[in-house]
């Protein structure tokens, strides 16, 4: 009997080597003598360098970048094992967890560290560029990025604007001669689940301003900002990326990843898939464990889980997810691959009684669950 366990994390509790961890102990106790595999999963988010690296035998590095306020932060980053693939989460130069509620400003937030990050895996000889670029603190249009990167974004007087969305409506030109040429020869994949356009009633601006810190006031003014940044690159770099679906992603960073680095953007959990070889590995399986921290209706769109569980029908293979928190509405799951869904914590226990037992109940669930299922119908 072969088992493959390929779960994501249980975000802030769990990483997804730990949950896959606990739910093979739990297999054990069922089928002590089953092949199991364990292929962590991540979605293009957090937790996609570490996935990545460690499925490729590759390596973590840390570097001081510029972090979106302007001072100085550490961020991590990935070389997978071919030694020619970085994998990037711009999250970790440019994060909204890097900035303080109190200090959220999309006005002023920068992009430049993600742009060191790509400089960074160039210098390590890296030509193919993986990166994810969820929690974002920024609405920059990618402006500090591609600054980092040798691009001059000059103003009226023929000075580089400063940092931050604020200063996208002082762009008058262009000027491309200083851009990093190794950018030429590199192909760069964007993890990216988000479909919003740069700008509008679905922009970066009007859609994830709020989340970054943005009044009703800055979101007009940001908003009106990127439209302009966009005007100036489809005049000088004659490529219109506006309104194609993704530009908005991360305040703007896809915009910016599309025009100067010909990025292209794919599903976060596809890149993952590909990458990780869960296809091979599942194709002979009898069942398939996957799961995240919380199952529901937003599950299905680009999430783990049901990426995982996509493989698995292509195959006829049996699919259970483990979550922490099951949604009332999480039955949709089920027309998506899912076939049967396991909460870690049941009433009366509190979350801070799952979260303090969380390897033990993971086990115990998939125990429980495994044994009043027969053999037979997973072969």
């Amino acid at each position: 009997m072969k088992i493959v366990v390929a779960p994501d994390s249980f975000k802030g509790s769990l990483t997804a080597s730990e949950v896959s961890d606990a739910i093979e102990q739990g297999v054990r106790e069922i089928f002590p003598e089953a092949e199991i595999v364990k292929i962590p999963m991540a979605d293009g988010g957090d937790g996609t360098v570490q996935c990545l690296v460690n499925a490729t035998g590759g390596e973590i590095l840390r570097e001081k970048v510029t972090g979106p306020l302007g001072d100085e932060v550490w961020a991590s980053y990935g070389i997978l094992g071919d030694k020619k693939t970085a994998v990037i989460e711009m999250a970790e130069a440019s994060g909204l967890t890097l900035v303080p509620e109190n200090k959220r400003n999309p006005l002023i937030t920068t992009t430049y560290g993600t742009g060191q990050l790509i400089k960074f895996a160039l210098d390590q000889g890296c030509r193919k560029m993986i990166i994810g670029i969820g929690g974002s603190a920024t609405n920059d249009g990618g402006a500090g990025m591609v600054q980092a990167l040798g691009v001059k974004l000059l103003d009226k007087d023929g000075e580089e604007v400063g940092f931050g969305g604020g200063e996208l409506k002082n762009i008058t030109r262009i000027n491309i001669n200083c851009i990093d040429e190794r950018l030429f020869n590199t192909k760069v994949l964007v993890a990216s689940d988000v479909s919003n356009p740069l700008c509008g009633p679905k922009g970066a601006s009007r859609i994830y301003g709020p989340q970054k810190g943005a009044t009703p006031e800055i979101i007009e003014e940001l908003d009106e900002s990127l439209a302009h940044f966009a005007e100036i690159i489809k005049r000088d770099l004659n490529k219109d990326i506006k309104d194609i679906p993704g530009a908005g992603a991360a305040g703007g960073l896809g915009a910016s990843l599309m025009a100067f680095l010909d990025a292209e953007l794919k599903p976060g959990i596809d890149i993952v898939i590909e990458i990780v070889k869960l296809e091979q590995a599942i194709k002979d399986a009898n069942l398939v464990i996957t799961g995240e921290g919380k199952i529901d209706s937003q599950t299905i769109y680009g999430k783990a889980p049901i990426g995982v569980a996509k493989i698995a029908k292509k195959y006829n293979i049996q699919v259970i997810a483990v979550a922490a928190i099951i949604g009332d509405d999480a039955d949709i799951v089920h027309q998506h691959g899912i076939d049967n869904l396991i909460k870690v914590s049941e009433p009366p226990m509190n979350l801070d009684d799952s979260i303090s037992n969380k390897v033990s109940l993971i086990k115990d669930r998939i125990k429980k669950s495994l044994r009043k299922l027969k053999i037979g119908d997973f072969c």
